[in-house]
């Protein structure tokens, strides 16, 4: 029973692109395995406060996650 653990900065993604990583990992799982594997394929979202979370000693933001998503360099 795989279990699939993702760490994301809080408010970055919205409630409907966290239902769709838990689908698309689990289809990823099921691609791999099998479709027996669905059903028993958890999928865990845990989401860190915006500034707990840290690459290189500095902060990482929700700001900063957005900014880098649209491809601007985080501050």
């Amino acid at each position: 029973m795989p279990m699939i653990e993702v760490h994301v900065i809080k408010d970055v993604f919205s409630t409907e692109q966290k239902t769709s990583i838990i689908k698309k990992l689990t289809d990823a799982m099921v691609s791999i395995g099998g479709e027996n594997m669905r059903g028993v394929t958890w999928v865990k979202i845990h989401e860190v406060a915006s500034g707990d979370w840290a690459i290189g000693g500095q902060p990482l933001t929700t700001q900063a996650v957005r900014d880098l998503a649209a491809g601007k360099n985080a501050a």
